[in-house]
């Protein structure tokens, strides 16, 4: 059997090497109440063919994402890949390599980084950038321990507009290191009270622009207000196509800034893998995680990449290492550097304004419909609304006329009274077809209700 190679005689024998008279042998240090009775729930072993019968069956009830009107965001969002990424990133050289352990014999692939962590540097305004993160919101984790190893405190305040997603990745990884989150009330802005929440004690401030909510936010005077307390601020961006049009955090004041790369490269797959986007201002790279790519010349003055900085638990640091982040992102990082290189800078900045324009159509749409309140007055391509009935209900009917309508926000949070909310987002992949359908499906719902 292909998935089931083991025969009575071979486990019997396994057995008798360890010395165990039974597999429950093997188990003896579990204890009883926690020992499941009876088999899982699961079919029991198949045939290969009835497998694949099964799992095609599964694979029909998904529906992909171009299939209809399409506007889901909140951290993960649809745009088009060109398909040259595509054809290069399967080229055996990049789709077979994994992290250079021998970096000197792996030219290629320290370039690929190096040139990934240039655009990084250059979207972010900040000077230093590491050779990626596993996805935004593992590295907003490491951004918030990484705050607390350089000023050696132990407390990071968290915007109650950060994805709460993120914020749930930050506070395990930072319960884990006695480091303290506290996260705000969940707000559409909350500059004012992030300011205060500031103290002594604080080792980073943690702010996401634009927000969860879609509003792009001024980080200069909470980025000013860190400063004077001896914090780091923290700036994290789930979409990173609005630093085509927004100002890069750096130039607002971030210390440290994190992003997830999906948009540009990656596109849409069940929520990964991606590739999470790191900076940091000069003097704090030697606390930064993962790895950072350096170029050099070689004895005979030839210009060559190394690994400049490794401080991963694998690469001989055990215990002093910064991040114990081992797989490589790197197919997804040179995903994005292959699409951003196809963009240049001006390409992404047209991108950006389409995205924009896209959402003003949805904003104008939306706007017109009675009851519902449009509550972002700025955006990039992410708009959060106030329907007169619940979210998610709204979500689901929408669903059935396949309409993905957006993210009911108590589906991020559900601690949160927003039940009513919805993020909803567009992108150069939704056409004016698209908003018109969805526009007059939601009147119509809203209409008929109210009628009845």
């Amino acid at each position: 059997m292909r998935y089931l190679p083991l025969t009575p005689a071979d486990r019997a024998e396994m057995l008798a090497t360890a010395g165990a008279a039974s597999i429950d042998d093997l188990f003896v240090d579990v204890p009883e109440a926690a020992r499941l009775e009876g088999w899982v729930d699961l079919p029991i072993h198949q045939s290969e063919a009835a497998v694949e019968r099964q799992l095609s069956a599964w694979a029909r009830e998904n529906r992909a994402a171009g299939a209809g009107p399409f506007f889901l965001g909140a951290g993960a969002y649809r745009h088009h890949v060109p398909a040259s990424v595509d054809h290069l990133i399967q080229r055996s050289e990049f789709l077979t390599s994994y992290t250079p352990y021998q970096p000197e014999i792996a030219q290629g692939s320290l370039q690929a980084l190096f040139e990934f962590q240039t655009q990084v540097s250059e979207l972010l305004g900040l000077p230093v950038a590491n050779a990626s993160m596993y996805d935004g919101s593992t590295a907003c984790a490491e951004a918030v321990m990484m705050a607390a190893r350089v000023t050696r405190r132990r407390k990071a305040v968290v915007s109650g507009a950060l994805h709460p997603h993120y914020a749930a990745s930050a506070a395990t990884l930072a319960h884990s290191a006695g480091v303290e989150v506290e996260r705000l009330a969940v707000a559409l802005d909350d500059e004012a009270a992030l300011i205060d929440a500031i103290d002594e004690e604080t080792a980073c401030v943690v702010v996401q622009t634009p927000n969860v909510f879609g509003l792009p936010v001024d980080l200069s005077r909470i980025a000013e207000a860190a400063h004077v307390a001896g914090a780091l601020l923290v700036s994290v961006t789930t979409e990173v196509v609005s630093l085509g049009l927004l100002k890069p955090p750096g130039e607002m004041g971030a210390d440290i800034a994190v992003a997830e790369g999906q948009s540009i490269g990656n596109p849409l797959n069940f929520g990964g893998p991606y590739v999470g986007l790191f900076a940091c201002r000069e003097g704090l790279q030697r606390q930064m995680p993962g790895r950072l790519c350096g170029e050099t010349v070689d004895a005979q003055g030839r210009r060559g990449f190394v690994l400049t900085l490794s401080t991963r638990e694998q690469h001989i640091r055990r215990d002093k290492a910064t991040s114990n982040i081992c797989t490589n992102a790197g197919l997804c990082a040179l995903a994005f550097t292959i699409h951003m290189t196809l963009l240049g800078g001006e390409g992404l900045a047209k991108l950006a304004r389409i995205n924009h324009a896209r959402t003003r159509g949805l904003r104008d749409a939306l706007a017109a419909i009675p009851g519902v309140e449009i509550l972002t007055p700025r955006f990039f391509n992410e708009l959060t609304v106030r329907l007169p009935r619940p979210a998610a209900e709204t979500v689901e009917a929408l669903a059935r006329r396949d309409i993905l309508a957006g993210v009911p926000f108590s589906r991020l949070d559900p601690s949160a009274a927003w039940d009513d909310v919805l993020l909803v987002a567009a992108t150069e992949l939704t056409s004016g077809e698209d908003i018109l359908v969805f526009a007059q499906a939601l009147a119509d719902m809203l209409h008929g209700e109210a009628g009845q």
